[in-house]
């Protein structure tokens, strides 16, 4: 699927958006599982889906008729989402409709710039480009750049912002106040509908949710834990 940035806007305002992963050693964590698990959450209404890893972006990718948002860890400090020009067009082609960058102020390996990963993507690669952002400097700087919509993906998982016990909505609301012609997609410990809710009254175009959703690890974590 080759999608515009209007068609993806149509497709996804006020809605899901899901995010099928897993963790290196995890059960699940192989690309026909995690394919599955898209289409699974396809059928149960999601507007989209955020795949990491390039096998996972393969195995799903024209199997599912709703857009693929992909990206690549590598690593696991510093930037590490989709972290360099390799990264991003690897991710484009792989199949992704849209690319998830890491969008923060923090250097990149390679030297490379948000608006450098965007020109890649939009200009030889074809595809759209989310930001990855962890505070208001970001998700401007993001914007500026030429994303096509932020999200506040790394609230709170980098020094910028302290970590909320939910989906950061103060974030949420000034990026949305300072950016009002730019889709916003609130991502990052969304658990509950109340917590999804609260993100579209605060001015997210849509949400992301993960780990509530896709990861039975965590789920089953939360209720042993709630039950001591």
């Amino acid at each position: 699927m080759t999608i515009t940035l209007e068609a993806l806007l149509e497709r996804t305002a006020g809605r899901l958006i899901v995010s099928c992963q897993a963790y290196p050693g995890e059960p699940m964590r192989s690309p026909d599982t995690m394919a599955r698990v898209a289409a699974a959450v396809v059928q149960g209404g999601a507007a989209a889906v955020r795949l990491q890893g390039l096998d996972d972006v393969r195995a799903t990718h024209g199997t599912v008729d709703v857009p693929v948002i992909g990206l690549w860890k590598d690593g696991d400090e510093g930037v590490y989402i989709t972290p360099t020009l390799r990264h991003a067009r690897a991710v484009a082609d792989a199949g992704a409709d849209v690319v998830a960058v890491d969008a923060t102020l923090r250097p990149r390996a390679d030297g490379s710039t948000v608006a450098d990963l965007v020109r890649l993507l939009h200009e030889e690669c074809g595809v759209l480009v989310m930001a990855d952002c962890d505070d208001l400097a970001s998700a401007v700087a993001a914007a500026e750049a030429g994303a096509d919509v932020v999200g506040t993906t790394l609230a709170g998982y980098t020094a910028a912002r302290p970590r909320t016990e939910g989906p950061d909505l103060d974030l949420l609301r000034q990026v949305a106040a300072e950016l009002p012609d730019h889709p916003v997609i609130a991502e990052g410990r969304i658990h509950t509908h109340a917590h999804a809710r609260a993100a579209l009254e605060a001015g997210a175009h849509a949400v992301c949710v993960g780990t509530a959703i896709t990861h039975p690890t965590s789920l089953t974590r939360w209720f042993v834990e709630a039950m001591r």
